[in-house]
């Protein structure tokens, strides 16, 4: 085969190629192939505001990357909110993950408000990271009020159906919800040398891992199509802040032990951050492709990504 002729000819009408490309296009709407000029300014400010941040609020310490991480979290969470506004549509969003994000953040504030065990050690740990958690359950919580109420027209319940087996379809985050709680109160550290606060520091890190199964699950629903590009966003900045925050804890998981010194929960809290990654694996994938190529996300009809 002749690449070099196949390329220099893809512009011809007749060649099979150029009639493709030009379907594919016809079926895409400019605003999701081309990122919007907004969406460059908010990843610039955030890259900026990272700068500032840390300058502002670290002391140079690696556990800056906790704090780090919560910002990456809040930034996505303000991404939904911005393209929901914006679209005024909640399509392709799961409220499934929301639910699940909810108590995430909730009781991670429940621990490092009472506790500073979990808290990175430097001057961000005094009380921007209690700022920035706070943000998040702000940002989720409007997130879900525009999704069950502004916009609950646009709302696909249909495939957001993680976990619908033999409940109803609303309780299908059980599913991941109890699990973690359970193995929370079982295989918990012992920082803070407090039940509550240990366990609701662990159950957040194990729900976190999770979280977002059922919006990736929603996205195999939409397989063959098109993913809206704020959403694709909003999921690989949660992604990322979960490889910053694992990238903190390859280092520290050590410092884990439970109430008898045992330090197995410590490798625990590690394998499921290592599971929030291979979870995430094949939209990391299909994202990177998407902005290496300058082209929309869009999974294959025949592939899943969880």
């Amino acid at each position: 085969m002749h690449r070099d002729d196949d390329i220099s000819n893809s512009s011809d009408p007749s060649n099979p190629v150029f009639k493709y490309a030009t379907k594919l296009t016809s079926l895409i709407p400019y605003s999701a192939a081309r990122p919007s000029p907004a969406i460059v300014v908010a990843w610039g400010v955030f890259l900026t505001l990272s700068f500032i941040v840390y300058g502002w609020t670290s002391d140079g310490d690696f556990s800056f990357l906790l704090t780090y991480a919560a910002c990456c979290r809040a930034f996505g969470l303000f991404l939904l909110n911005f393209r929901m506004y914006a679209s005024k549509s909640g399509a392709s969003v799961s409220l499934k993950s929301l639910e699940a994000y909810i108590l995430v953040f909730s009781f991670r504030i429940i621990s490092i408000m009472r506790h500073e065990g979990y808290l990175p050690y430097d001057r961000s740990g005094d009380w921007f990271y209690h700022f920035v958690e706070f943000c998040s359950l702000a940002f989720t919580i409007l997130a879900i009020y525009l999704l069950k109420f502004k916009f609950v027209s646009t709302y696909d319940e249909e495939k957001d159906a993680f976990g619908a087996f033999q409940i109803p379809t609303h309780f299908g985050v059980a599913f991941i919800v109890v699990p973690c709680f359970l193995m929370a109160c079982v295989l918990k550290p012992n920082l803070n040398k407090d039940f509550l606060s240990d366990m609701s520091w662990t159950f957040s890190m194990y729900l976190e891992s999770f979280a977002i199964a059922p919006q990736l699950y929603m996205f195999t629903k939409q397989a063959g199509s098109v993913i809206e590009v704020l959403v694709a966003h909003f999921v690989a900045a949660l992604g990322f802040a979960r490889i910053v925050e694992m990238t903190f804890w390859i280092w520290s998981f050590h410092e884990l032990s439970d109430a008898n010194g045992n330090t197995l929960v410590g490798y625990f809290v590690l394998i499921v951050q290592f599971v929030h990654v291979a979870i995430m694996g094949d939209f990391f994938y299909f994202y990177v492709i998407s902005l290496k190529k300058g082209i929309p996300l869009q999974l294959p009809t025949q592939h899943g990504i969880v």
